[in-house]
């Protein structure tokens, strides 16, 4: 007899899962379009994203041309006669990614490989969400403190007349970057099968020999993905970019001069595009910024999402029966590529540091190089491991002590500030005074105006995608345009908002403004969250209901969603720290600067802590006390909406055993 729950298939004699009954009822036809309607909204943000970006490019790409403005190499819109050349703008971009990444890269990597190989259990616990509140600090606090304190030291430390430069933009993106790269690292890592690890130490290998040869090598593509991620981070970034390099439109000579002051593709349109004309050249002009812009983080985010997905599909094949050769091949090949990977970063990193000028530097590293060269040479192979660990060790702590560091000022300088009088009045003297009630008030109602919108679209698509339809080229091109979604620059979707909520449906600078495009921009983190939940819970209990005659609609909403509502909690409150950091979504769709009353209705601005800080430190000499006080208490909500982020991950995972 059959078991419950379970079909005999008679040719086989195989006992296969039940389905759900085929009711074609018309509640279970109905879930299953809007299901379908919410799966494809990724698709439809990303192509309006796409549409209306090109429209408002078009008239200066006929206008100048494609080639000349990728190719011209002065950018001056406001000159007698304008030049719209983006040669300036990319050289600015390439020159702070690329120091982001000599910096980020390696500290990431060894935080990687401590976190997932040399730090106990208790030591995991607090390094990896330390890692969490480090990326969840905004942006604009981020530029905030290079503004006040990394500029201030670059112009003391090296005397020059401004510390506003490529290198304070690349050390500046490069902490940014280090969360990215760590987590999707130590993922990679924390994924090679366990036997590999196992048949190398059996073979004699050192713990260091079998991370060198054996562990890096598996997680090369995963490493890899964490890189391109890493870049995408970087080029994507406006508001500190902003606020460290200068946005002089310029090529430094020579180019190697790190200490010029630069401008980004971010920058230009955070700083031009609330001055500009609508319907002038000029505004094109940067909307075709915009475009290129666009352009380049998808092409980094489809190669990442290639590199990833071959990961996945190569661990997902595993190595049993006649693919154990090949995959033993393939683990061999890779380890003969890993023992020149030390030297090919040597030889990359000190040409960097050549190009940029930094001979001292490049020096440095050229010794470093031959001692370890040496080391690993004539040293035995417990004084190696013992060096390496070291270093991996030290470099952790550098990190922990950045993120230490930064809390540490931005709380000393600010708490001090933060009263009662300050929480609860409006500003004045253009901020200098008063306090900031209308901007937390604006943060709220922004937050959870941008939260019941996304939300129930992002629980919708997931649904869809886990519990109605199987894997095919509809779902793949969903997942797609929700990855691209959510590499999309911060200021794309405040340009998108801008041109279609704010122009087009003739909204106006208004909170439902920012709150549709602040749902757009975090409805990728509800989509991605809510699917891990749902496909978290058994097979078994689906099946089970549907033995006992559930439809696929019953047993979604009675057995599936029950048990995910912890991992659905949890996207909610990551999106909704993210929203509550974002300044370039909002910046041209939703808020103002000084706004003494709270808005009345949908269709008024609003004030927002991060725009209100960036506006205090940018634009407002003499207030320095209030630009710490309105940073701590940013602060103090991010870390709290991320913290109880992590605190119900961690109940959940120790209470739920399926």
């Amino acid at each position: 007899m059959p078991l419950l729950g379970v079909r005999k298939n008679v040719t086989s004699g195989l006992h296969t899962p039940l389905k759900p009954l085929q009711r074609r009822r018309p509640l279970e036809l109905t879930m299953h379009a809007v299901w379908f309607i919410c799966a494809i909204s990724s698709i439809i943000g990303i192509f309006f994203i796409l549409i209306f970006l090109l429209y408002d490019a078009a008239p200066v790409f006929m206008d100048t041309g494609i080639i000349p403005f990728l190719s011209g190499e002065r950018w001056d819109p406001t000159s007698v006669m304008p030049k719209y050349g983006l040669v300036p703008l990319i050289v600015g971009t390439l020159l702070v990614t690329i120091g982001a990444m000599v910096f980020a890269v390696p500290f990431g990597i060894a935080c990687a490989i401590y976190i997932s190989e040399m730090a106990g259990p208790r030591m995991r616990k607090i390094l990896k969400p330390a890692i969490e509140l480090l990326a969840g600090i905004p942006s604009v606090v981020y530029g905030f403190f290079g503004l006040a304190v990394l500029v201030k030291f670059l112009q003391d430390a090296l005397s020059v007349p401004s510390g506003e430069s490529v290198l304070a933009g690349s050390i500046l993106l490069g902490i940014m970057s280090l969360p990215t790269i760590i987590s999707v690292s130590e993922d990679a890592i924390s994924s090679v099968p366990r036997y590999l690890k196992e048949g190398s130490l059996a073979l004699g290998a050192t713990h260091w020999q079998t991370i060198a040869r054996v562990i890096l090598p598996a997680a090369l593509s995963g490493i890899t993905a964490a890189i391109i991620l890493g870049i995408g981070r970087a080029v994507g970034e406006t508001m500190a970019v902003i606020m460290v390099t200068g946005n002089a439109a310029i090529i430094p000579e020579p180019l190697w001069n790190i200490l010029s002051p630069v401008r980004t593709l971010t920058g230009t349109l955070g700083i031009e595009m609330g001055e500009v004309a609508v319907g002038s050249l000029h505004y094109h002009a940067l909307f075709g910024v915009a475009v290129v812009l666009l352009l380049i983080t998808l092409i980094i985010n489809l190669a990442a999402l290639t590199v990833m997905k071959r990961l996945k599909n190569s661990q997902t094949g595993g190595c049993s029966g006649k693919g154990l050769f090949t995959c033993a091949m393939i683990t061999d090949r890779l380890s003969g590529i890993m023992t020149h990977v030390p030297l090919i970063i040597y030889v990359l990193l000190v040409l960097c540091l050549f190009l940029m000028g930094l001979w001292e530097g490049a020096l440095c590293i050229l010794v470093l190089a031959a001692i370890a060269r040496l080391i690993d040479q004539y040293c035995v192979r417990q004084t190696v491991q013992k060096i390496w660990f070291s270093l991996i060790a030290g470099m952790m702590g550098i990190v922990t002590l950045i993120l230490i560091f930064i809390l540490y000022d931005i709380f000393s300088n600010g708490l001090p500030y933060v009263t009662i009088d300050f929480l609860t009045e409006s500003p004045r003297n253009l901020g200098r005074g008063g306090g900031i009630f209308p901007a937390i008030i604006g943060t709220f109602y922004l937050v959870i105006g941008s939260i019941l919108i996304a939300l129930p679209l992002g629980i919708g698509a997931a649904i869809y995608l886990v519990e109605y339809t199987k894997e095919n080229v509809l779902t793949q091109i969903i997942r797609t345009a929700t990855d691209l979604l959510n590499g999309t620059p911060s200021i794309v979707f405040g340009l998108f908002g801008f041109t279609f909520l704010v122009l087009f449906l003739n909204f106006g600078i208004s909170l439902l403004a920012g709150m549709i495009t602040l749902a757009l921009m975090v409805l990728p983190t509800v989509i991605r969250t809510t699917e891990e939940a749902l496909r978290s819970v058994p097979d078994s209990l689906r099946e089970g209901s549907y033995a006992l005659g559930a439809t696929r609609w019953q047993t979604v909403r009675r057995v599936v969603l029950p048990p995910s509502v912890p991992g659905i909690i949890t996207g909610a409150i990551l999106s909704i720290g993210r929203a509550a950091g974002e300044t370039a979504p909002i910046m041209f769709t939703a808020v103002v600067f000084m706004q003494r009353r709270l808005p009345d209705s949908l269709f008024d601005p609003v004030m927002a802590l991060p725009y209100h800080l960036f506006i205090l430190a940018t634009n407002v000499p003499g207030a320095r006390n209030n630009q710490y006080a309105t940073a701590v208490v940013l602060l103090i909500l991010v870390i709290m909406i991320y913290g109880g982020a992590i605190v119900i991950r961690n109940y959940y995972d120790k209470k739920v055993r399926w």
